[in-house]
């Protein structure tokens, strides 16, 4: 979920998994749309507590999504005078969108599947623009085979076109269809050099043992989240993704004989569905209720 440069939308947002700003950033990209485009403060900032960010710490994290070109500031006429809140800014509306594919639909590379090569030439007197096309080429799930070539399923070829494109590089980069690897050694190998995969890995094990924890039937119960079905399934959804949606974009969902054979990425993408399945329908009725008044 980048934007552009350095000023661009939400570029470098990403942020600790259940801090203030990715609980809050997560409420935005999953809601803000889905309740009719604009949220008022108070909704945003009591939304963003259930889930676990302290008001001043929202506030402080709604600050900065507008100063990144996310949130926009748009009160509208309500009962009591006018109502503070926002709508997301049209280039944020379309990172959304972007995101929205990656986040919601997981891929898997088929091992028939070409690859994508990308090769640029930077020199050192545009240092910032290099380490930008990097960050943000590793961000969305490419690997480093040498310097200045980078590797990707193909299927991610138009991100990186639009990443190129962001950063006016589309003229210093050439891209290639790859439909087989020749390395000196196995794939395999090779592939655990361009990826880290042992971090990659990491990930999704602590996304799983955030999840396990969260779904019904591995929640703990008791008196405290009695008559507050809607609002305890909220938080856990909204938990749970935030967990979840950055592990799609930097996993990019390699052939499984390209992977170790305890790979954790199939049983994320379940835990993933089972979120959906048990959760989303109840957190997003507590949500309409919520953003009502």
């Amino acid at each position: 979920m980048s934007g552009g440069g350095a000023s661009g939308p939400a570029d470098d947002l990403r942020a600790r998994t259940g801090s203030s700003p990715s609980l809050v950033l997560t409420v935005v990209g999953l809601y803000l749309r889905r309740v009719g485009g604009w949220m008022a403060t108070s909704s945003l900032v009591h939304l963003a507590q259930e889930a676990g960010s302290p008001p001043a710490r929202t506030r402080s994290a709604i600050t900065r999504l507008k100063r990144r070109g996310v949130l926009v500031s748009q009160p509208r006429a309500g009962s009591a005078g006018h109502v503070a809140g926002y709508v997301l800014d049209a280039a944020a509306e379309e990172m959304f969108r972007r995101g929205d594919r990656r986040i919601f639909g997981p891929r898997m590379m088929g091992s028939d599947e070409p690859w994508c090569l990308i090769s640029y030439t930077i020199g050192e007197q545009q240092r910032p623009l290099r380490h930008q096309l990097r960050r943000r080429l590793r961000w969305i799930g490419c690997g480093a085979v040498a310097q200045g070539l980078w590797i990707c399923p193909d299927h991610l070829r138009g991100e990186v076109e639009g990443i190129l494109e962001d950063l006016d590089a589309r003229g210093l980069a050439t891209l290639f269809r790859v439909d087989q690897l020749d390395t000196p050694g196995p794939v395999a190998d090779a592939a655990a050099q361009w990826w880290d995969l042992e971090g990659l890995g990491a990930r999704h094990r602590r996304f799983q043992h955030t999840v396990e924890r969260l779904l019904p039937s591995g929640a703990e119960s008791g008196p405290e989240s009695a008559g507050r079905e809607g609002a305890e399934a909220f938080r856990r959804y909204l938990r749970g993704m935030d967990a979840w949606r950055d592990i799609p974009y930097v996993d990019p969902g390699l052939p499984s004989e390209l992977l170790p054979h305890d790979w954790p990425g199939a049983r994320s993408v379940e835990l993933f569905h089972s979120l959906q399945t048990e959760l989303a329908d109840l957190a997003f009725e507590y949500v309409q209720g919520v953003t009502a008044h």
